[in-house]
């Protein structure tokens, strides 16, 4: 039975092993991980710790998809436990205090978990002070009579307005105003510090080692199937890419992109931007909507003359996509686009970089004088009303410069082109046709055409 844990500060690779001997110790669990664990034959998940911030969480989708193919998901001790008190009612076994104190509601916070650590090359060594932990110490301390209900409250008070990376007992000390009791708590935390996360990890490592005989709630029995949605079949999509898993058909096809060294350069840079793009989208946890993907599917369409379905059909078939793939291929192309939008502004010194680079900069600085100099003055073209002058401008742009047809949203297409809306795209068109009929226009950089008919 191929067992894997996923733990990182919490409790280190060598003492869960200890615990559970066999077991495959992976580091704290992302988004996806769950789910690629399971892909590659996985019969028990222990998930102890995950990423909060910085990083996409372990989604909930995955766990209650693992589940559904007979898995069985056990958590604890700090995102395991969190995941598990939102998940068992669908089965994922919750073990711990930690976890129990998340079920019934006495804590609700994501950083009562949390904590800085180090990289994986240095072990995950945590570099904070959990607060669950600082309370399983400050109600040992008191206990044994070091603190007063009301000295214990004042720690706690102190340590949880603290951000949860800087929630050391030296900080949190720190903190306190001067008491005599202070010292006295200070003294006895040097031996007495409760590591409440490690202790819900041991526990939940022993059930493990135990199951299946032991008699623990049933697993893999969620209340419905899940969802198979759009956002779903992306994940699915990025880890069968991630994992290398490309069938031999398309390596060949990169094969013979390989033999044209310029192709592949160009088609080498869109790749790592989409890459690049939606590991941006991911971590701000950007997501693409269902009208947004049906948008970037019908535009797909478009541009490649697919407008019956018999046409989507032969070109899926040529392509070797099902259905799912390609709403899927193009849920990522979405959502990548929303990305670089959002960047649009950080953006720009490095177009204004990669146009120098390319020889490019100059010319258009040389348009873009001329069109200054020559439409400086002028009001807007015609006497027609403003919705008449726009519409006029919208035609003459995209099928007379364009050669194309007008998108169905211009604001997303104003959008994607790096502009605030509609009434900056407006300006620069109305400026541009103010330039074609107020003289003579210089050809955009590198083409052929009159300037504004590059599309």
């Amino acid at each position: 039975m191929t067992t894997v844990v996923f733990a990182g500060p919490t409790i280190g690779a060598k003492d869960v092993q200890a615990l559970l001997p066999g077991a495959i110790v992976l580091p704290p669990a992302s988004q996806g991980d769950i789910y690629r664990s399971a892909v590659q034959g996985a019969k028990v998940i222990g998930l102890i710790d995950g990423y909060f911030e910085g990083v996409p969480s372990v989604w909930h989708k995955e766990i209650l998809w693992a589940m559904e193919q007979g898995i069985a998901v056990f958590g604890s001790a700090s995102m395991g436990a969190l995941r598990a008190a939102e998940l068992s009612g669908f089965g994922m076994i919750g073990i711990g205090r930690i976890y129990e104190a998340y079920a019934s509601g006495a804590i609700c916070d994501d950083d009562e978990v949390a904590v800085l650590h180090s990289p994986a090359e240095l072990g995950f060594a945590p570099l904070s002070e959990p607060m669950v932990s600082i309370r399983a110490t400050v109600e040992g301390a008191a206990r044994e009579g070091v603190l007063d209900g009301e000295q214990a409250e004042a720690v706690l008070q102190a340590a949880k307005t603290r951000f949860y990376q800087q929630r050391t007992w030296k900080q949190i000390l720190a903190d306190m105003p001067e008491a005599p009791w202070k010292d006295r708590f200070s003294d006895w935390i040097a031996t007495g510090t409760v590591d409440a996360k490690r202790e819900d990890a041991q526990e939940m490592l022993v059930r493990m080692a135990a199951f299946p005989d032991a008699k623990s709630r049933a697993f893999g029995e969620a209340h419905e199937p899940m969802e198979r949605t759009l956002a779903w079949q992306e994940l699915e999509h990025r880890i069968a890419a991630q994992g290398g898993t490309l069938q031999d058909a398309d390596r060949q096809v990169l094969d013979e992109l390989r033999l044209t060294p310029e192709r592949f350069a160009a088609i080498q840079a869109k790749a790592a931007l989409r890459l690049l793009a939606l590991n941006e989208a991911r971590k701000a946890g950007l997501q693409a909507g269902r009208q947004t993907i049906l948008a970037q599917i019908n535009r797909h369409r478009q541009a490649l003359g697919l407008f019956r379905s018999k046409e989507l059909q032969n070109w899926l078939q040529e392509n070797g996509l099902t259905v799912e793939d390609y709403e899927a291929e193009l849920a990522e192309a979405a959502l990548a686009g929303a990305a670089v939008s959002a960047l649009q502004t950080d953006l720009e010194p490095h177009f204004l970089a990669e146009l120098r680079q390319t020889g490019a900069y100059a010319g258009l600085k040389s348009r873009a004088a001329a069109k200054q100099h020559l439409v400086a003055g002028n009001a807007q073209p015609g006497g027609a009303s403003p919705d008449a002058v726009r519409l006029q401008l919208i035609l003459w742009y995209f099928e007379t410069c364009l050669k194309r047809g007008v998108p169905e949203e211009l604001g997303a297409y104003a959008l994607s082109i790096g502009l605030d809306g509609t009434d900056e795209f407006f300006e620069l068109i109305r400026r541009e046709f103010m330039y074609h009929h107020t003289g003579k226009t210089q050809p955009a950089p590198d083409s052929g055409h009159e300037a504004g008919q590059d599309g």
